[in-house]
């Protein structure tokens, strides 16, 4: 309950726009997925998943493998700055690494 509430408080202050569209990721225990949405138009243009991948390494690192991959997509897709949606985590760990990693990719947030 508390962390839908987190992630309300959260996505009230961000919005995805044609120009600017949001990265939001989503940690199960087994997977990672990370999503660029258009939230007027609402549609998802880019997404990346660990979901029949046959990722080593640990959580952490996957995660950075996500980034590396939704930066890439989202560059095929022409889209160099999206804004950042955390949902109800704190921006720490695996949340950090896959942010750090998009932004090597060159993607702007």
């Amino acid at each position: 309950m508390k962390k839908e509430f987190r992630a309300k408080r959260t996505r009230a202050k961000i919005t995805g726009t044609a120009k600017r569209p949001r990265l939001t990721v989503f940690f199960s225990n087994q997977h990672i997925v990370a999503q660029i949405i258009d939230d007027e138009k609402q549609k998802t243009l880019a997404y990346a998943t660990t979901v029949g991948k046959k990722l080593t390494g640990t959580k952490t690192e996957k995660a950075a493998k996500i980034g590396e991959e939704i930066a890439k997509k989202a560059k095929a897709a022409k889209i160099k700055q999206v804004v950042f949606d955390r949902g109800s985590r704190l921006y720490a760990g695996r949340m950090s690494a896959l942010a750090d990693a998009a932004r090597k990719e060159g993607l702007e947030f």
